[in-house]
């Protein structure tokens, strides 16, 4: 019953146990391998600021300018295309595709 019940066990790996050492002896554990180094707080803040943006970006700029922006950065699934692309994409000229992208990007950033 006791061997029967190492064999079950035997295979179990525990994050804790050491599976190594590092340079200085140190015993290294499965967790130290394998941790995550991202900032949890700091995710949240660029998703809570995403989402604010995405707000204000569909409330604060025209139709016009809406396209550029969301074609320019590839906002909301769309591919991101330089102002020449777009320029060409909408029949209008590439400094007017330029004039109407600063405008919007000051128009958010004064809403942001």
């Amino acid at each position: 019953m006791f061997f029967r019940s190492l064999k079950k066990n035997s295979q179990e790996v525990f994050i804790s146990d050491p599976i190594d050492t590092d340079g200085q002896g140190n015993a290294l554990t499965l967790i130290d391998v394998i941790a995550d180094k991202s900032d949890i707080v700091e995710e949240l803040d660029t998703k809570l600021k995403l989402q604010k943006l995405r707000l204000i970006i569909n409330g604060a700029l025209d139709e016009r300018e809406l396209e550029i922006i969301r074609y320019r950065y590839g906002i909301g699934g769309y591919p991101e295309l330089t102002q020449r692309d777009i320029a060409k994409k909408l029949g209008i000229s590439r400094s007017y595709v330029s004039r109407i992208e600063k405008s919007a990007l000051e128009k958010l950033r004064r809403r942001f």
